[in-house]
């Protein structure tokens, strides 16, 4: 299967959504008693959008299934996948390590995430291609 294939695509956005459940999990199990209420909002936060962009690349997927030649989707998606593995991992990762110079990293994760929709508006507005 090709790392590009609607396929692809809609299994990337299902384990980006089952992980955001885990991760919620461990920390509202795991982690209530280790990490300060900051960091537990800062770890929701990560979780939030790590589920909220999974469903997002999910349905991308779907779109690329009923339309495979639009070539908007799939950059819409992995711009997705990247944005929310910067943004949310780093966010993970400030909040269950001292390396705090990782947060340099979720603005440009955060920049991802808004190119990648505003990718997919501008196809959106585009149309789809004929044929």
């Amino acid at each position: 299967m090709r790392s590009d294939s609607p396929h692809w695509v809609m299994f990337l956005g299902a384990v980006s959504a089952a992980l955001a459940v885990a991760l919620g999990a461990f920390a509202a199990h795991g982690l209530q008693h280790s990490l300060s209420e900051d960091k537990l909002q800062t770890f929701d936060t990560a979780s939030r959008y790590l589920m909220y962009h999974g469903l997002g690349i999910l349905v991308l997927g779907l779109a690329l299934v009923q339309w495979p030649q639009w070539s908007i989707l799939r950059r819409s998606a992995q711009l997705l996948a990247v944005g929310i593995g910067v943004f949310s991992g780093s966010l993970y990762i400030l909040c269950l390590t001292d390396l705090t110079w990782i947060a340099w990293l979720t603005p440009l994760g955060g920049s991802l995430l808004i190119v990648g929709w505003c990718c997919l508006a501008y196809g959106a507005l585009r149309g789809l291609p004929q044929g």
